[in-house]
């Protein structure tokens, strides 16, 4: 293990709930629709982090082959929620104590 990885430094932190993503109704940032659940373990945060920009890349590559707005949509989306786990872990990571 690296010392720039993370691995083993999520064990035992849990999300806080800062991560969000999603524009809220009027378009603004400050209103986002959907936020990452708090008490979730942080390593199966950053597992599914993981899994959702799998698909991401695998959306953007059908995507440019097949030109469809709708699959660039939908890897808009989940690369929106793997960075609200990511930026949940983040905060949980530099405030231990919450």
């Amino acid at each position: 293990m690296s010392e720039n990885s993370i691995e083993g430094r999520t064990s035992g932190l849990q999300t806080t709930g800062i991560g969000v993503f999603g524009e809220g109704q009027r378009g603004m940032s400050t209103e986002r629709l959907f936020r990452v659940e708090p008490g979730h373990s942080a390593d199966f945060a950053m597992e599914q982090a993981a899994v959702l920009i799998g698909c991401v890349g695998k959306l953007t590559h059908l995507a440019m082959l097949e030109r469809d707005e709708t699959m660039v949509c939908a890897a808009h989306y989940l690369s929106g929620m793997a960075k609200a786990l990511v930026e949940d872990v983040a905060h949980a990571m530099a405030e231990p104590n919450l």
